[in-house]
């Protein structure tokens, strides 16, 4: 008598459509922050690796550390940095985050 036929009665199985309308909104959140934070930073890392391997003598780069020097000798993993006359340090070359200045190619007939 307390039971009313609408609580007795047992639930339904979720038909497809609304099984699939319920993990639409995560994929829907998953395409947002792919075209707002992980595509930006992947084009981002491609930059920096193509500045990184295009660096050659005579380069003003800028460090993480804040230092800025010009290249004096590029090697496989890490470049030489004359940061004042006479002081040359050795840098990792995933520690640059920047060029100052790029060296004009010199031509060669002149």
């Amino acid at each position: 008598m307390f039971v009313t036929p609408a609580y007795a009665q047992a639930a339904g199985a979720p038909s497809a459509g609304a099984s699939i309308a319920s993990f639409l909104p995560l994929i829907l959140i998953f395409v947002i922050m792919y075209f707002l934070m992980i595509r930006p930073q992947q084009k981002r890392m491609k930059e920096h690796r193509a500045l990184i391997e295009a660096l050659k003598k005579g380069d003003e780069v800028i460090t993480q550390g804040g230092l800025i020097g010009k290249v004096t000798a590029v090697r496989d993993n890490e470049l030489e940095v004359e940061i004042a006359p006479g002081v040359r340090t050795r840098v990792v070359r995933s520690t640059i985050t920047g060029v100052v200045n790029r060296t004009a190619p010199v031509a060669a007939n002149s």
